[in-house]
């Protein structure tokens, strides 16, 4: 048999064996009377689509390590680096040949087979402030006069994820976005842009829980029932509330009163749900459980984003910032704070997240992502620190439709520069968004109707699961 005949037979084979949608999506048996490109191009959409990446992520839990986590002491060590620039750690093998990490994260590395390091990511804004708004949301402010300076968030600033999930779908017994950790500042006190829902309204911003919660038996308290307003008068509340809105909605259109109306009407909804009574109820993990992911406030976060991604909550923040004993911050005494305190915390948590959520089989659609606003300097400075680098830094993701077992891209000897595949935020956001299900050409609206592209970078097809 000729090589063409030969393909062209397993092309038919290949028709008879196309799934009955898309049959009838291409004409039923009328496929037989394609043309051979047709064919092709058939086979090769069907083969794309059988990957199912896109929308394969129902919950994204995303880990922001504020400050900027060195990439040398976690996921891009270099031990042959000069001295002391290399830092005082060195790097240890992962479950997968070929691939290390920082000696700092040791439970990590034991689950590198479910994991995806981006060695190179990108972009040359060094204030943290600022750098956060590409982070959280894949827009970056236009240039300024201002690229060095704090200032607060604006409502004019392009939303987070959490916001435009928020945005995009239609609400449900369960919050849309939930971030849990406090409100990230500056020690000046200003907010870290990419926390507020920007130019969508405050009607899309998210639930907060920030407290501690490390008791035993820990109550969320902005969901805990109030002993004095039974459940009845709760719902009484909630149905004079959607009177008096009918009745204003005919007096006073202003977004404003739209606004808070909408987000009373939203929380006493929550507070009315059964769904979020059981989501939060942190006190009911078992011991070891809560132990796997460490008694930290930040362990106890990633448990609690667990818990959400499992009940169905889309969009969970964990914001990993100042502690007693420090931050990823790090101008100086970094090597000790770094090793007494930020990796061991964060490399428990991690692996404790990881591990329960492929342990309850849902790892496959929940998306995780630990990444900051930028990395740390090549240069040790002289309080023994690493001070804001953003021209290469690193970032982690697993599950959701995410590769296994990967480090992508690279950077120099110093970790100072990618020297493969660099990569804006806006491309990583991008790969979230695809993950999430969101097309590429969706466009938002502000609160005047104004319309704004969504994605505006490309997807990192090397961070997507090929083998799906």
């Amino acid at each position: 048999m000729s090589r063409s005949l030969a393909s062209a037979c397993a092309d038919f084979q290949f028709a008879a064996r196309l799934h009955r949608r898309e049959w009838l999506r291409v004409g039923g048996l009328g496929a037989l009377a394609l043309g051979l490109p047709d064919l092709l191009r058939l086979r090769a959409e069907t083969r794309s689509n059988s990957k199912g990446t896109f929308g394969r992520a129902k919950s994204l839990i995303l880990l922001y390590l504020h400050g900027g986590a060195a990439q040398q002491e976690t996921w891009d060590p270099k031990p042959d680096g000069s001295s002391p620039a290399r830092g005082e750690f060195g790097a240890i093998a992962t479950a997968v040949p070929g691939i290390h990490i920082s000696e700092l994260l040791p439970r990590s590395a034991k689950l590198m087979q479910r994991l995806a390091i981006i060695r190179s990511l990108t972009h040359g804004n060094a204030n943290h402030v600022q750098a956060s708004l590409p982070a959280l949301t894949g827009h970056a402010h236009p240039p300024s006069d201002e690229a060095k300076d704090d200032f607060p968030p604006s409502q004019n600033d392009f939303p987070p994820f959490g916001a435009v999930l928020n945005y995009l779908r239609r609400p449900g017994p369960l919050p849309t976005w939930v971030q849990a950790g406090p409100l990230m500042r500056r020690n000046n006190g200003t907010v870290l842009h990419g926390q507020i829902p920007g130019f969508l309204g405050p009607k899309y911003g998210p639930l907060i829980i920030n407290q501690d919660l490390l008791p035993a038996r820990v109550r969320v308290e902005g969901l805990s029932l109030n002993a004095d307003v039974p459940m009845l008068r709760l719902a009484e509340r909630k149905d004079l509330l959607e009177q008096i809105d009918h009745q204003r909605r005919q007096l006073d259109q202003l977004a404003v009163v739209r606004n808070l109306e909408d987000y009373q009407l939203r929380a006493l909804n929550l507070l009315t749900s059964p769904a979020t009574s059981k989501a939060f109820q942190l006190a009911s993990e078992p011991a070891p459980i809560r132990d796997l992911y460490g008694q930290t406030q930040f362990g106890q976060c990633c448990l609690l984003a667990r818990r959400l991604a499992e009940a169905g909550v889309p969009l969970i923040n964990v914001h990993y910032c100042h502690t007693p004993k420090g931050s990823w911050d790090t101008h100086g005494k970094h090597f000790s704070q770094m090793k007494d305190s930020l990796c061991p915390t964060f490399d428990q948590a991690f692996a404790g997240l990881i591990t329960d959520l492929a342990n309850r089989g849902l790892l496959d659609q929940t998306l995780v992502l630990a990444t900051a606003e930028f990395g740390r300097t090549p240069k040790v400075n002289s309080s023994g620190g690493r001070d804001h680098w953003p021209w290469v830094y690193s970032a982690v993701l697993a599950g959701g439709g995410v590769a296994r077992g990967i480090a992508y891209g690279t950077s120099d000897k110093a970790a100072a520069h990618p020297t493969s595949h660099p990569h804006d935020p806006c491309d990583l956001a991008a790969t979230l968004y695809y993950l999430l299900g969101v097309k590429e050409d969706t466009i938002i609206h502000d609160q005047l109707g104004r319309p704004y592209p969504l994605v505006i970078g490309k997807k990192i097809d090397a961070l997507l699961d090929q083998t799906a």
